[in-house]
This record gives structure tokens, sequence and C-alpha cells, in this order.
């Protein structure tokens, strides 16, 4: 029995594109089916670090829907048939 080699990085790439395409179908369809853009964002809100010579700034907000939900199940099934 031969075992595949799976590449990670066409996981990652995978999960994104779902996430994205599954977040641009939830924002049109947004006024038609009200369940496929309930959305909620997760994250850290930006945040300054002020050093006099650097200003650094932090910050990481995510906006989830359904439909972004439901590309990454859809990513997932995809590479789990590669």
């Amino acid at each position: 029995m031969r075992t595949k080699n799976r590449n990670p990085w066409l996981l990652l790439l995978l999960l994104l594109v779902g996430l994205v395409i599954g977040g641009v179908i939830g924002d049109i369809f947004r006024d038609n089916v009200k369940w496929l853009g309930y959305s909620k964002s997760i994250g850290i809100s930006p945040t300054t670090l002020d050093l006099n010579v650097l200003k650094f700034t932090f910050g990481f907000i995510m906006n989830i829907n359904l439909a972004s939900i439901i590309g990454i199940v859809i990513s997932l099934l995809i590479f789990s048939r590669l």
C-alpha cells in the first residue's frame, strides 16, 4: 500500500482560496439568503507601540461568514480527494 505525500502548502492554499471565495459569495448573496451572510469578526484590534525611533502597529481582524466556512469545508474535501 502506497501512502500519498501531501504538500501542506497546497492545503494552506486551498483553505485560503476556499475562505476568500466563500466570503465573496456570502457578501454577494447576503441580501437574498440571510443565513449565508451571517458573519462574526475575530481578531485583535490594532495596537501601536511607539519607541520614539520606531513605531509598530500590531493587529489582525478577520471577518468570517457562514459561506466562508462552507468554502473551507469544500476545500478540505477537495484536498482529501487529491
